[in-house]
């Protein structure tokens, strides 16, 4: 069925026998066809290419057909689409004759042949009369019969009278003709995508280095892409599986998550993640096999509409530059500010993860009622500046005078008892401070003691 550039110099040919084959190369390497595994390439392949149209149907002989007529304009035309689809298949790791057609029997047939594409009626019936009448699978069994009537080119098939035609070869002869000329419509059961996505891919060998398993988790990707086209939906958090060996040292398998701040249904965003994990993870056992599942996605959001790019880029490249961030310095490392429901400055504010999904609306919900008018200076001290007195006033500078009303704060009974007044202050530089005076409720006559919190811009 198939041989090497080597073995094809040595004299082998499709067809030969076995020991036809090792007379002509004594050192040649056989392989047993494995259906199954076949099976699953096909159906790995029409996954992928989902991506590029939802209207994908199986034909024979080990092809795959794609009404692509509204998938045109969005992908840049018939050759950007060609060899967009061309590298899909090539980045699963396998090859492929591509052809197009005005009708998806002609396609077939061009692809078969490796007779490249055409875009209009006239061109394709002009390819078609020069393909070998052997190209159709109900004509093999009379090839015999054809030949002696010197019945070679489908063209000249296609000039034999119709009903002795019908007679001698069946129906089904006619009608593969008449699919390929466009004579009568074609009808197609297209491929229904799974519910939910769960991908395998088996390693050829035993795989000691993460960095050497991107190549078959960027094949799982281009698989999840198509899925994710086809639902309409986009992908918050995938996970990787790394299986090992099997039989009595069999470990479970290690697992890596990916949580996306933005979701997407790009296959090139989640290779450049991968990868940066890949780098960092260590491997307990050799790899033998991966598997890879998308147990978050949501609907797809449509693209922005707005008439000006935003500046600095828009906001899923923000994210994905995060992401890229999380994924090579470690989610620890890589921290959002979020608002909590504490009166007291020090405590009004927490770091999460940047992996943790959190909305804006919720982060609002978290402050307390009464906050949202008051003053709130845009740079914070970490530490209290305690300060000195002078004629009366806090001193920091420049005496500081106060310009607003005090805002009393008495929290943290539970953990850290605050009880504090704030005020606004102005210096004689007009710069605007944050002070709080603390005050001691257990002594008799307290006595005011001043603190720098904060900067006003």
């Amino acid at each position: 069925m198939a041989l090497s550039d080597a073995a094809y110099a040595a004299g082998v040919r499709p067809g030969l026998r076995r020991g036809g084959a090792i007379m002509l190369a004594p050192q040649a390497q056989f392989q047993q066809r494995a259906p199954e595994k076949e099976r699953e390439a096909l159906q790995a392949v029409a996954l992928a290419l989902l991506q590029f149209t939802p209207q994908l149907a199986e034909a024979e002989e080990a092809t795959l057909l794609l009404d692509v007529g509204a998938s045109l304009r969005l992908f840049g035309g018939i050759g950007a689409l060609c060899r967009k689809v061309a590298h899909s298949v090539r980045a699963l790791g396998f090859t492929g004759s591509l052809s197009c057609a005005p009708t998806a029997r002609g396609a077939w047939l061009l692809a078969r042949s490796n007779g490249g594409r055409t875009l209009k009626m006239a061109s394709l019936e002009r390819r078609l009369d020069a393909l070998p009448v052997d190209l159709l699978p109900p004509a093999r069994p009379y090839l015999s019969w054809l030949e002696g009537i010197g019945c070679m080119t489908l063209g000249e098939l296609s000039r034999l009278p119709r009903p002795g035609l019908q007679r001698r070869c069946g129906r089904a002869l006619l009608d593969m003709l008449d699919d390929a000329h466009g004579a009568r419509p074609e009808l197609h059961e297209w491929m229904a995508a799974p519910a939910s996505f769960h991908a395998r891919l088996e390693l050829f060998d035993r795989v000691e280095n993460a960095e050497a398993l991107l190549f078959g988790a960027h094949r799982l990707l281009l698989q999840l892409t198509g899925w994710l086209s086809v639902h309409q939906l986009a992908v918050e958090r995938i996970r990787l599986l790394l299986d090992h060996e099997r039989g009595r040292t069999a470990g479970p398998p290690t697992a890596i998550d990916i949580v996306l701040a933005e979701p997407t249904w790009k296959d090139t965003h989640l290779v450049r993640l991968l990868k940066e994990r890949l780098a960092k993870q260590e491997l307990d056992a050799p790899v033998i096999g991966l598997q890879l599942e998308a147990p978050q996605v949501q609907p797809m959001a449509p693209l922005s509409d707005s008439l000006f790019p935003e500046p600095g880029g828009s906001k899923e490249d923000w994210q994905r530059l995060l992401e890229l961030l999380a994924a090579r310095l470690g989610p620890e490392n890589v921290l959002q500010a979020v608002p909590s429901a504490d009166y007291r400055p020090e405590q009004a504010n927490t770091w999460l993860s940047i992996q943790q999904k959190v909305r804006p609306a919720e982060a609002r919900a978290q402050l307390p009622p009464d906050m949202s008018s008051l003053p709130r200076p845009t740079w914070l001290l970490a530490k209290p500046i305690p300060l000195l007195m002078r004629d009366h006033r806090p001193y920091y500078g420049s005496p500081l005078r106060i310009r607003s009303t005090g805002e009393r704060i008495e929290a943290g009974w539970w953990s850290d008892m605050q009880t504090r007044d704030y005020f606004m202050a102005q210096g004689e530089d007009h710069a605007h401070y944050w002070l709080f005076k603390e005050r001691d409720t257990s002594a008799k006559e307290p006595e005011p003691r001043w603190y720098l919190q904060g900067f006003f811009g």
